[in-house]
């Protein structure tokens, strides 16, 4: 009997564990052994003894500076254990847009008996390896962990600075979004930006630059999409997949998707201003991303959280040139009132969201744009970038 450790107890491992009668859990917020409700053992991070374990599967957000990896001898992904039993997979990474790139490739495949996982909903424990296909947003801390499964698709999106804390390094980042490319083979295809167009791989790559590119090359007309700025790239993708798998570019289901709240969302006040929750910019290209979209307006930005460490210089450069104010909030906001310095950019040190919601509320014009677009997580003050963006809706809807 193979004995197995999932490293973690959280949603993949537990989905994991339905496929491995004897497994054992190891957490590190676990301070005494106890048996949970499916009667598995679960046990502090240090009772871990690699003597008496046959196999180790980390939740991939477990970085590998964490004593759990470094003990271990015979470490897997979650996608490595299932790689012999996936079904054809699209994978879809990057920093900004995976989610909403997955959702719609769903969307559109989802008539050919596909499903999607991974680092959003159904674990792959959960997945039906009977599906005709596996679409998969991936993120790098899995990618990190993963040496022997691999897509037949790969999507990735464009790559700023993330998780640099986790990985050590933009460098190892850019390594972890890049692997799964060493193990493709002749007959897979990659979509990847153009920067990495000298990345090694047996995989026929598709290179692009922007949306134009992308649309080009499949024969797409971007200007019968409805969708604009980031979004656009995303839909493109998606479809790209789809005239890849099945010849077909279907305009009018892509046009009838619905984005998921907290990106770009825009709602108004009772005095008919523009307040937008773009709460999901937890790094600073997608911060950029909304910046553009709104450029045309003075924006008073609501900026700040938790960074990971993340220099910020590229988003103030690309500031400079806009017309707006920052109201900062968050654990680094003296690192955005130095920097605001370094650069010239007016900015108020508000503290908390709500704090900067009243202070933009005082001032905003109804040819302005209001926008909370952090650039940085949200767990310094709150649990999720989810409650952040629902705390500001809820704010801004009781503004007289």
């Amino acid at each position: 009997m193979q004995r197995v450790s999932l490293f973690g107890y959280g949603k993949t491992t537990k989905a994991i564990a339905k496929r491995v009668p004897h497994a054992t859990f190891y957490d590190d917020k676990v301070v005494k052994p106890f048996r949970d409700e499916d009667g598995f053992m679960v046990k502090p991070s240090n009772e871990f003894n690699p003597k008496y374990s046959d196999l180790e599967i980390p939740s991939p957000g477990i970085p590998p500076s964490n004593a759990l990896i470094k003990k271990a001898k015979n470490l897997i992904s979650d996608y490595d254990f299932f790689a012999n039993s996936a079904p054809l997979s699209v994978w879809i990474s990057g920093t900004n847009g995976k989610t909403t790139t997955t959702q719609m490739m769903q969307y559109l495949l989802q008539d050919k008996g596909s499903q999607e996982g991974g680092n959003i909903g159904t674990p792959l424990a959960d997945l039906n390896p009977h599906a005709s296909m596996w679409i998969l947003e991936t993120s790098s801390f899995t990618m990190h962990y993963t040496n022997k499964a691999k897509p037949n698709i790969y999507v990735l999106l464009p790559l700023s600075p993330d998780h640099i804390s986790w990985h050590g390094s933009m460098d190892a980042y850019v390594k972890a979004k890049l692997k799964p490319l060493e193990m493709m083979q002749e007959g897979e295809v990659a979509i990847i930006p153009h920067a990495y167009k000298d990345v090694k791989t047996k995989a026929h790559l598709i290179t692009y630059t922007n949306e134009k590119d992308i649309a080009e090359q499949f024969g797409i007309k971007g200007e019968k999409i409805k969708f604009k700025g980031a979004f656009l790239a995303d839909a493109l993708l998606a479809m790209a997949v789809d005239k890849i798998l099945f010849d077909r570019i279907d305009y009018e289901k892509i046009n009838s998707f619905v984005i998921d709240p907290h990106r770009q969302e825009e709602l108004r006040d009772s005095k008919n201003r523009l307040w937008v929750n773009d709460t999901k910019a937890t790094n600073l290209d997608a911060t950029i991303a909304a910046l553009k979209r709104y450029q045309d307006s003075f924006i008073h930005l609501i900026l700040g959280g938790d960074d990971k460490g993340v220099e910020l210089d590229e988003l103030f450069v690309f500031m400079k040139d806009l017309k707006l104010k920052i109201y900062a909030i968050g654990s680094n906001q003296e690192k955005l009132l130095d920097l605001s310095n370094k650069y010239n950019l007016k900015i108020l040190a508000c503290g908390n969201l709500l704090s900067a919601i009243d202070a933009i509320n005082k001032v905003l014009q109804n040819d302005e744009v209001a926008l909370l677009s952090p650039a940085a997580a949200s767990l310094d003050q709150f649990t999720s970038y989810a409650q952040r963006g629902d705390i500001f809706k809820e704010a801004v809807r009781k503004l007289l």
